[in-house]
């Protein structure tokens, strides 16, 4: 799957990849904003919530990196999962994260634009992603693509 625009393609992952993959973890860890954890537990969470995603699988899926003049430039993670609500078949994207030198310059849309591809190649009617609250950069990003939020989950630290 190669879809040139402008300097931008995207494509499939391979493994060779799963190192930039990975190098992109601390930039999730950092925009989550959960200050009642410790920066190192949010860290090991999402070093190991990458690693998961990754993983060998039954479940359909696939990840696909964005390259800008030939270097990686992002990656998205999609993947089979079910609706809370209706218990339906749909995408979900787990991960995505661009390099901090492309943000805001369309590699995020390009990368949600292939997932949705893949998605309704899969016969998936919605897809599905989870944003931590505190990451209002993503938020807005995510809406101007037409996600609406669907649930919310709360939680408050006991001290």
């Amino acid at each position: 799957m190669v879809q040139p625009t402008a300097e931008i393609t995207i494509r499939t992952a391979q493994e060779p990849d799963m190192p930039f993959i990975r190098s992109l973890s601390p930039v999730l860890a950092e925009r989550a904003g959960l200050g009642w954890h410790a920066d190192e537990t949010v860290q090991k969470f999402q070093d190991a919530y990458i690693a998961e995603m990754m993983a060998e699988t039954t479940v359909q899926n696939t990840t696909l990196i964005a390259e800008k003049d030939g270097v990686p430039a992002g990656f998205i993670h999609v993947r089979e999962h079910k609706d809370d609500i209706s218990w339906e078949a749909c995408g979900t994207v787990p991960l995505l994260a661009v390099t901090e030198e492309v943000q805001g310059t369309g590699v995020g849309r390009l990368l949600i634009e292939a997932a949705e591809t893949w998605a309704k190649a899969q016969g998936f009617r919605l897809l599905h992603l989870e944003v931590f609250s505190a990451n209002n950069q993503a938020q807005g990003f995510y809406q101007k693509l037409g996600f609406q939020p669907e649930t919310l989950n709360m939680i408050k630290p006991l001290e």
